[in-house]
């Protein structure tokens, strides 16, 4: 399978980005399935119901969200009629929607995928993702009852996503983490077939502070003081993310590549 990941959205230039480029990446790249990120696409804070509704007719076949799940509060009731999207595994106990699904893909094919929130630096003490993670991967064997299985790992730390690779490595096709907006450059096929990114980055302005408008945070980083909100910079997005093409007899990643498409950064595409 071809499969494309997108990091996190972030704010009207990313929304825009996806809904204006993806349809014709999705011909150009021949892609069978794409994944995002989107829990920043509503003004940098959570998914609305109805910027969920923009990307997911843009082409994107599954949304996966992170630690600001629910801040936009008509995610609540929107994700329980709504099975293309992906909450973290070890979020609150009773928060709506799943933490996984399996999906169709083109050919009669499955795809799994699941996320789970970091714990180290994070605001919040979540529940064991590692333990989470394997309970749903033992109950889905890669190249069994999924063709291809995607790990969105959504946290701070890099040495926990990394540990979170290895964790996986020959039990998922890929392994990507989100949450930092920040794109690294170590995608790389593990020894037993997981492809590997330590952060996709994210799909906004990258002439930002990590995609909010430069100003604020400057203030606050320089004086200790905020004076207003931060806002989400609304320039040209680069979308950055990962691309693995996998064996469907396997689901062992055979290809992986780095994805940057327009905006500031370096051109990457498969």
């Amino acid at each position: 399978m071809r499969i494309l990941f997108l990091g996190d959205v972030m704010g009207r230039s990313g929304r825009q980005a996806i809904t204006e480029r993806l349809p014709q990446l999705r011909q150009d790249w021949r892609l069978d399935f794409v994944i995002v990120n989107g829990e920043n696409a509503s003004n940098g804070m959570g998914l609305s119901g109805d910027h969920a509704k923009s990307l997911l007719a843009a082409g994107v076949d599954c949304l996966t969200l992170g630690d600001h799940a629910f801040d936009q509060k008509d995610m609540l009731q929107f994700i329980e009629n709504e099975s293309r999207i992906v909450r973290p595994l070890n979020f609150a106990k009773g928060a709506p929607g799943r933490g996984y699904r399996l999906f169709n893909a083109p050919g009669g094919r499955k795809i799994l995928v699941l996320q789970a929130l970091g714990q180290v630096f994070m605001k919040r003490a979540y529940d064991d993702p590692f333990g989470s993670v394997e309970a749903v991967l033992k109950a889905h064997p890669r190249g069994g009852l999924a063709q291809a299985v995607i790990v969105d790992m959504h946290c701070e730390a890099t040495s926990e996503k990394m540990a979170m690779g290895h964790f996986c490595n020959g039990r998922a096709s890929l392994v990507v983490g989100t949450h930092t907006h920040v794109p690294t450059g170590d995608a790389q096929i593990l020894s037993e077939g997981t492809a590997y990114l330590t952060d996709a980055g994210m799909c906004g302005d990258y002439n930002s502070v990590i995609g909010m408008e430069k100003s604020e945070p400057m203030r606050r980083f320089l004086t200790g003081m905020p004076k207003g909100r931060f806002t989400p910079a609304n320039g040209e997005a680069t979308l950055s993310g990962v691309y693995i093409e996998t064996d469907d007899r396997t689901g062992a990643a055979t290809k992986v590549q780095m994805v940057r498409n327009g905006g500031l950064l370096q051109e990457s595409t498969p």
